[in-house]
C-alpha cells in the first residue's frame, strides 16, 4: 500500500498526534509500501512530522476552497502512484473532494471522523460527507457514527476504530514527584487533576463547581490542578475567584511533560460532556491513575463504569463530588481500577493495536478499487 495522510489543521491535538502514531506503526509493522504526510507548512504536524525525518510534502494552506491547491492535491496523488488517501480534517476533506470532483483524482478517499457533531448543517456539508469518492468513514468511537447516521446516507460506509496512545511514551507508573516539588504540595495532599483544553464541551464550569462541593461540604483536604490553556481559561479563573478557590485550585498552564506530572495525579477527574473518547484518558491509564469521567459521548467505550474507572452524570457536580469521595476512601477500588484500566489499554488502544485494525479498513478500499 502506498499511503497519503491529509490534514489541514496547524494545531496540535489527539487527532493530529494520531498521525503520526500511525505514520510510526505503519512504517514499524511493514504495513505500508511508502507513505507521506500532506499538511500545511506552519503546522504543528509539519514542525513534528519533520523532525521525526518523516516524509512531509507542505503546503501553504489558504483555504479549503482552494482550487489551484486542489489541482496539486491531484498531481501529488499522482506523483506518488498513492492507493488511498486518508483524511484527516474537514477542510482537508474539501480540499481532496475538490481535487477528485472537480480535477478527476482517482484515488480513492477514506475520512477518519472524530467529532461528535452534526454535518447535516447545509447542503455542501451533507454532499461531501455522501461524496461517492469517500469510500469508508472511519470513526472513533459509536457515537460519532449515530451522529453522522443524520447526514450519511450510506450507513455501510461507517465503521469504528477507537483512540490510540503510545504507551511507550508513558514510562512512569508511579509518582514523579515533580508536581509536589514545582507547587510545594504536601505528601499527605491527594492531587486531582485535570488536563484539557478550556473549552465548552470539556466542561470545566462542572469540574471547579464539583471542587467547591469536594472542599465545602466534604471537608476534602486536596490539591486540584487544570493542566491546558485556551479561550475560556480566564472564565473558569473568574469562576474560581468567585466561589473563593484559589487557595485549593492551581492553574498550570499548558505543558508539554504530561508523561512526567500524569502520575503525580491521585486521581483524574474528567468532566467532559461531548467527548468522542477522551484520549487523556487512555494516558492515565498508561500511567495508572484512578479516573473518575462524565458517563458522556464516547467516554463509556474507554471508562468501563465500575471495572476501570467511574462514571459520573454529565454535568452534575454532585454526584462528581460522591464519587470522587468514594474512590479516594477506596484504594482497594483505587488498585483495582488501576489494573483493570492498564489491561484494557493494552488489549484495546495501542498503537499496535489500532494500526493494525486501521490498515485492515484501509486495506479493504484499497484491494476494493483494484
Amino acid at each position: 500500500m502506498r499511503l497519503i495522510q491529509f490534514t489541514a489543521a496547524d494545531g496540535w491535538r489527539g487527532h493530529e498526534q494520531k498521525i503520526i502514531y500511525l505514520y510510526e506503526a505503519f512504517k514499524a509493522f511493514g504495513y505500508v509500501e511508502d507513505q507521506w504526510i500532506v499538511c500545511p507548512n506552519n503546522s504543528e504536524v509539519y514542525k513534528r512530522a519533520t523532525a521525526k525525518n518523516m516524509q512531509v510534502i507542505g503546503f501553504d494552506f489558504k483555504s479549503e476552497y482552494d482550487f489551484k491547491f486542489a489541482k496539486e492535491f491531484k498531481k501529488i496523488a499522482k506523483d506518488k502512484n498513492a492507493d488511498v488517501i486518508f483524511l484527516h480534517s474537514s477542510k482537508a476533506q474539501t480540499l481532496a473532494v475538490l481535487s477528485s470532483f472537480i480535477y478527476r483524482m482517482k484515488t480513492p478517499l477514506v475520512l477518519c471522523r472524530t467529532l461528535i457533531r452534526r454535518v447535516d448543517t447545509n447542503f455542501l456539508r451533507e454532499w461531501k460527507y455522501n461524496y461517492n469518492g469517500i469510500k469508508k468513514i472511519i470513526c472513533v468511537s459509536h457515537p460519532v457514527v449515530d451522529v453522522l447516521k443524520y447526514a450519511v446516507k450510506d450507513h455501510r460506509k461507517l465503521c469504528v476504530v477507537g483512540s490510540v496512545t503510545d504507551i511507550n511514551k508513558f514510562p512512569h507508573q508511579e509518582p514523579t514527584g515533580k508536581l509536589r516539588k514545582e507547587y510545594g504540595i504536601d505528601n499527605s495532599l491527594p492531587i486531582i487533576g485535570n488536563i484539557a483544553e478550556f473549552t465548552g464541551f470539556k466542561d470545566h464550569q462542572t469540574w471547579v463547581k464539583t471542587v467547591a462541593i469536594l472542599v465545602k461540604k466534604h471537608q476534602l483536604q486536596a490539591k486540584f490542578i487544570l493542566v491546558g490553556k485556551g479561550a475560556l481559561e480566564e472564565e473558569i479563573r473568574n469562576l474560581v475567584k468567585e466561589l473563593d478557590l484559589e487557595d485549593h485550585i492551581i492553574f498550570s498552564g499548558f505543558r508539554k511533560d504530561i508523561p512526567e506530572i500524569l502520575p503525580d495525579f491521585d486521581l483524574f477527574m474528567f468532566t467532559s460532556n461531548n467527548e468522542p473518547t477522551g484520549g487523556v484518558l487512555l494516558e492515565s491509564y498508561a500511567c495508572k491513575v484512578p479516573i473518575v469521567a462524565a458517563n458522556a459521548g464516547g467516554i463509556p467505550e474507554v471508562v468501563i463504569d465500575q471495572k476501570t474507572g467511574l462514571l459520573a452524570e454529565v454535568g452534575n457536580p454532585e454526584d462528581f463530588a460522591d464519587k470522587v469521595m468514594q474512590l479516594l476512601a477506596d484504594q482497594a477500588l483505587q488498585e483495582k481500577f488501576k489494573e483493570n484500566g492498564y489491561q484494557y489499554l493494552i488489549d484495546n488502544f495501542t498503537k499496535d493495536v489500532i494500526a493494525k485494525k486501521m490498515f485492515d479498513e484501509l486495506n479493504e478500499v484499497v484491494k476494493s478499487n483494484r
